[in-house]
Parts: structure tokens; C-alpha cells; sequence
């Protein structure tokens, strides 16, 4: 039954000779692993608990999530065609659950590393340096979306009550506080930025040296360049630094409802994806409070 579906893969659906390979491939693992249980079992017998016997089987000898549902959906595809076919009654894989695949951990830069990117030494007092180093300033200290931050206009920042409107998702709003720092880093931007000649965009905070809005792709390589000053991470987006701030927030005993409302999560459930990256704090109170830490 097996060859017969390879062929039926290659000759009616035009899959290629890899692909062909492959599932006949991971069929033929599968009966070996259900008529090593039985002698005799066949497709028609298999059912729904021996398939999730054999994906345990899987991830018992080290196999990923993502191998173990890549094996799954050619078992599924062969009963799809067996039913088709009318060679079995009913398909045993259709109440089998994929197996989770963990979520990758959310990427951010060291706080170590951040303190020696926004150290004014680094930085020049060129247009160039000084728009980089206002970007990097306001993406860790406020934690905005890339969207976000291309969107502000002057009008948005408070200089007096250090706030900044943000415009988010759906073009919710909520204000954000900043401190200090970011204040003189602003004023310093806004002194570099009267010298440009404002083709378009003149309510837009972050200009080109053109004179224009900043756009999403200028942004993402500003970051990109600057971020490969301190680390050599393979993710270094705008993004990167969003995951930085909140990371850094729990780190600094931040509650995570406070840090949902400053990032515009509305779900508590995407903010607690960084409570995994919080590592340091943990181990801080562990030492803090435990008799032999």
C-alpha cells in the first residue's frame, strides 16, 4: 500500500522524488514500529493510541516536536488516501493532537552590553550618530514597537511631564513616562535635527538626513549596524531592543502587569513569554533570601 501512495504522490500530485522518498520513508518506520508490538498488525488495525505511542517512541529517542509532526502528517496523508481509496474504514491519526513545539525564547542584548552601546563616547556628533543614538535611547527606555517609533511625531513628546504618546495596534493609544536620560538625548536630537532642511514629514520626530520621515527598513538598518557594535547575536532588530526593555524591567523587580501596560500587550499571556528570560532576578532573590545562597 505504501509504494502504491508513493505513486500516487509522484504521478497525480507531482510531488517531488525527495518528498516521495521521504514519506515512504517515515511509513515504513511507522509499520516497523507497530508490527514490532504485534506480529501480523496491520493499517486497517492501527489505532489512535499506538500512534501516539509511536510519537512518544520519537521523542523518547531525542526526536524535535517538529520531526515528530513532520512524521505524523505522512501518516495522516497515507489514511487520507487509504479512505479515498476505500482500503480502510476509519482514520485512526484524526484524533491524534500535533505534539507542542516549544516557542522560542524571545532574543535581547545584555544589560552590560546596552550600557556600553548608549554611552555617548561610542557616538559621534554627527546627524548620523546622533539619530542613531536618540533611536537606541528611546527603543530600551520605552520598550515601542518599531511602528511605533517611526510614527512619532513632536507633538507626542511631553519634554515638561518626560511622557510620550504612542500610537499602537488598531491605533490604540497610551502614554509612556521616560526619565533623564532619554530627556537629554531627545534635546540633543532636536538640536541636531534644526539644522536639516524638512523636504516632508516636518511633524515627524526622526528624520532622515534627506529631511524625511524615517521608514521601517531605515530603522531596522540603524539598529542592525548599531547593535553589531556590542554583540555578535544573529537577531538584532528593533524588536530585539523591545525584548531588551522588558527583560530588563523583570529583571529590575518590574511587575508584569505594569510591564504589559507599558508594552500595549493586551494579552498578559504574550508578556509572560519574558518571565522566562528573567534568570538573573531569580537567582538575585534566591541569594537574597535563601540561608545558604
Amino acid at each position: 500500500m505504501i509504494d502504491k501512495f508513493q505513486d500516487y504522490l509522484r504521478l497525480e500530485r507531482n510531488y517531488s522524488m525527495r518528498t516521495v522518498d521521504e514519506y515512504g520513508k517515515d511509513l515504513r518506520q511507522f509499520e516497523s514500529y507497530f508490527t514490532s508490538l504485534e506480529s501480523g498488525l496491520s493499517w486497517t488495525e492501527v489505532d489512535s493510541d499506538i500512534i501516539r505511542g509511536w510519537m512518544e517512541s520519537m521523542i523518547d529517542r531525542g526526536n524535535t516536536a517538529t520531526s515528530v509532526k513532520q512524521r505524523l502528517s505522512a501518516v495522516r496523508s497515507f489514511y487520507r488516501f487509504l479512505l479515498f481509496k476505500g482500503w480502510v474504514s476509519s482514520d485512526p491519526s484524526r484524533g491524534v493532537e500535533n505534539p507542542k513545539t516549544p516557542k522560542p525564547l524571545p532574543t535581547f542584548v545584555k544589560e552590560k552590553d546596552m550600557e556600553r552601546l548608549l554611552d555617548l563616547q561610542m557616538w559621534g556628533d554627527d546627524y548620523r550618530d546622533v539619530l542613531t543614538h536618540t533611536i537606541l535611547v528611546i527603543l530600551y527606555d520605552t520598550g515601542v514597537r518599531a511602528s511605533e517609533l517611526i510614527r512619532l511625531n513632536l507633538g507626542d513628546v511631553d519634554m515638561a511631564r518626560m511622557e510620550v504618546r504612542v500610537t499602537g495596534k488598531r491605533n490604540k493609544q497610551r502614554v509612556l513616562p521616560f526619565g533623564d536620560d532619554m530627556r537629554s538625548a531627545i534635546e540633543r536630537y532636536l538640536v541636531a535635527r534644526s539644522g536639516l532642511s524638512v523636504v516632508d514629514g516636518g511633524e515627524a520626530l526622526l528624520l532622515t538626513v534627506k529631511g524625511r520621515r524615517l521608514d521601517y527598513f531605515q530603522l531596522r538598518r540603524i539598529v542592525r549596524d548599531a547593535l553589531g557594535r556590542v554583540t555578535a547575536q544573529k537577531k538584532r532588530s528593533p524588536h530585539v531592543l523591545r525584548h531588551t526593555f522588558a527583560t530588563a524591567m523583570l529583571n529590575h523587580d518590574a511587575a508584569l502587569q505594569g510591564v504589559q501596560k507599558l508594552l500595549g500587550h493586551e494579552s498578559m499571556a504574550t508578556t509572560e513569554i519574558y518571565t522566562h528570560t528573567t534568570f538573573e532576578r531569580v537567582r538575585r532573590v534566591y541569594k537574597t533570601a535563601h540561608p545558604r545562597g
